[in-house]
Parts: structure tokens; sequence; C-alpha cells
């Protein structure tokens, strides 16, 4: 009898039918590395963790969740995903979800009360995904989103295994080309700008475990990455979240200040506290102070991470991108990965994309 490869299986059983027949097994390896089987269609499912949720809204699949994480009903306007589909508010909470929850276990009762037949996990060991699927007796499927504050592989595989359990390897790989084609888009655009004619930037109010003022920022900052940006708290370390004093920020002096507006309020505080200091910063003396939107909450909020690398674009290289409808842009990022254009809302939760603080106008 001839043997077929099992990823030749897959593809067929999802490009033959508008979804699995009953009784057919996919067999997918996870992000924990586990092989999972399946038996048909998955149409009972719930998301648990960090990103999860967002994932499967990503791929078009949110019709299918049956519960949600409690965290997931709060601060509603700060995920684009959850704005586009307000009616997942009125789904069964499946447990308290958060960063507490992580790689631990759900709440078995109020999971097993959502009656799903399929679990997505994010950021779940190995050992923990088994134990979890051995108890519910319901397949479990782990993913994950890699280091916090980015775009990287590990997003696009977990986008890929989703993909495959659910019949949407297609979208999956849109999702991914998309994301790609914004990236090298922006890079291209700009190469060979002259290093020193790019002004210096820095971050700040930047969202770590909570919310921060000016002297917290990222040394790889995602929107500063893609668009080549000369990003000072590189001086520092290369990757990763970084806490710098009012000396340091003076010793940088940057040319451009970019805010995180989740972290507004805390800057306004400190700003009328603190005249001297702040005034004493060419970004804030020339009013070279810009607004842009969290996109680290509950893991990377890929849209808006997007959205704001192209307003820095839009600031930092003003010649190339003065045709760029910023709105328009914005808009069809969240109506390609969430369905709905969302620019106004976002506008009403956070302010405009560019905007200056008002204590500064």
């Amino acid at each position: 009898m001839k043997r077929f490869p099992v990823l030749f299986i897959i593809f067929f059983a999802c490009l033959s039918l508008p979804h699995r027949a009953m009784g057919t097994t996919l067999t997918i390896r996870d992000m924990a590395g586990r092989t999972v089987s399946l038996q048909g269609r998955a149409n009972r499912i719930i998301c648990l963790g960090p990103g999860a949720l967002r994932l499967i809204v990503y791929l078009h699949a949110a019709d299918r969740v049956v519960g949600v994480e409690d965290i997931e009903k709060r601060f509603p306007l700060s995920r684009p995903y959850w704005v586009a589909n307000q009616w997942l508010e009125k789904l069964p909470t499946i447990g308290p979800g958060g960063p507490g929850a992580i790689n631990k276990m759900p709440d078995m009762e109020a999971v097993l009360a959502a009656r799903p037949d399929l679990i997505f996990v994010s950021y779940m060991e190995r050992a923990k995904a088994d134990l979890l699927q051995s108890r519910l007796g319901i397949p479990v499927v782990a993913l994950s989103y890699g280091d916090e504050g980015t775009i990287n592989k590990k997003i696009y595989d977990s986008l890929r295994v989703a993909g495959k359990v659910l019949c949407l390897e297609h979208r999956a790989e849109q999702v991914i080309s998309f994301i790609e084609r914004s990236k090298n888009y922006l890079i291209s655009a700009i190469r060979g700008y002259p290093e020193g004619q790019k002004p210096t930037v820095y971050a700040g109010c930047i969202g770590y475990r909570g919310l921060h003022g000016i002297g917290s920022t990222e040394a790889n900052y995602l929107p500063f990455e893609w668009v080549r940006a000369r990003n000072v708290a590189k001086e520092i370390k290369a990757r990763g979240h970084v806490f710098v004093d009012r000396e340091q920020t003076l010793s940088w002096d940057p040319q451009v200040i970019f805010v995180d507006s989740a972290g507004l309020p805390l800057l306004k505080q400190d700003y009328f506290k603190k005249r001297k200091f702040y005034n004493s910063l060419r970004a804030f003396k020339e009013k070279r102070v810009y607004i842009l939107y969290p996109y680290n909450w509950y893991a990377t909020n890929v849209g808006t991470a997007i959205s704001d690398a192209y307003a820095v674009a839009k600031v930092l290289y003003p010649e190339i991108f003065k045709n760029m409808e910023l709105r328009t842009k914005v808009d069809e990022i969240y109506t390609f990965l969430v369905g709905h254009a969302l620019y106004s809302k976002m506008i009403n939760a956070y302010g405009l994309l560019l905007d200056k603080p008002d204590f500064l106008k």
C-alpha cells in the first residue's frame, strides 16, 4: 500500500473539503513540540493565554469561539481584535486569564461549562499542556508569541499551526504575507537614506508590566526597528526593556520623542512637576513630541504595531511619506487583520495618532 507524508494528507483534507469530515484524523505538531491528534472539525473553541484569541481573530475564526477569559473583557478598547468583535463580551467567562495565569491550570469547571471541542493555549509548557489535555479529555494545542513587543517567527509558526487545525491555512499565509509586505515596504522605502540625516529618537512611557512615565523605553522598539530609526536607547543594550534616569535622557537629548499614549497621564503629571527637566530637552522645546498607540497589551497587537511604524516613518521621513494618508493606512491595516476600519475608535480611546500632548499645544 502506498504511503503519503502526513503533511500531504493534511493539505489534501483541507483543500478538498470546506472542513474536515467527521471521523477524519488530523495530526499536528504544536508550538510546545507536542503531537496532537484531532477528530473532525473544531466547531467550539476557546483560547487561553496572551495573544491566543487575537490569532484566532486574525484567522477569521472568531465565530467558533464559545468562551473568553475574564481579562479579555477588561479595558476593551486596548485591543483592536476585541473592539472589532464586541459580541465576544456576551460569551461566558472561562477563567480569569492574565499574566498570573500563564503556564498554570485554568479554571477547569469554567472551561468545561463552555463545552469546547478544542483549546488553544499560549505560553504553556509541554508537560503542563499534556496534563491539561489528559484531565479535560479535550485536545489542547499550544501556541506562542515569542518575546514581548515583537513580531517574530513564533507568531508566524503559531498562525500556521492554528491555520492547519482550523483548515484556514490559506488565511494564515495571507496574514503572514501582509505583515511581511508591510515591513519590507517600510524598509525598502527608506533604503539608502543617509544615516547622518536621520534624527535621533526616543520612545517614552512604554508599558512594561504596568504603566510608566518618560523613563520607560525599549531598545528594540518595533516601530523604530521597521524604519531603521536612530534609537538612542540602543546605546545601553541591543534588545529589551530599559528604565533610564533623567540624567541619561538629558545626555542623549533626542531630537524627536514618541510617547506611548497609555502612559500619557503619567507624563502629564510629571511634566507639571518637573518643567525644568522637560524644557531642557530639545524635543519638548521644539514640540517634536508625538503620540503613538500602545501595542503591547496581552502580547503584541500586530495591527497597532504596524500602524505605529507607519506613523513614525511619516515623522522621520516626511519627504518619502508625504503622500501617505495615515488614517487611510491605519484603517487598511485593521480592516485586513480584524475585519473593521477602527481608526475612529482608536482616536476615541487614545487621541489622534501623531498628535502632540495637550500640555504642549
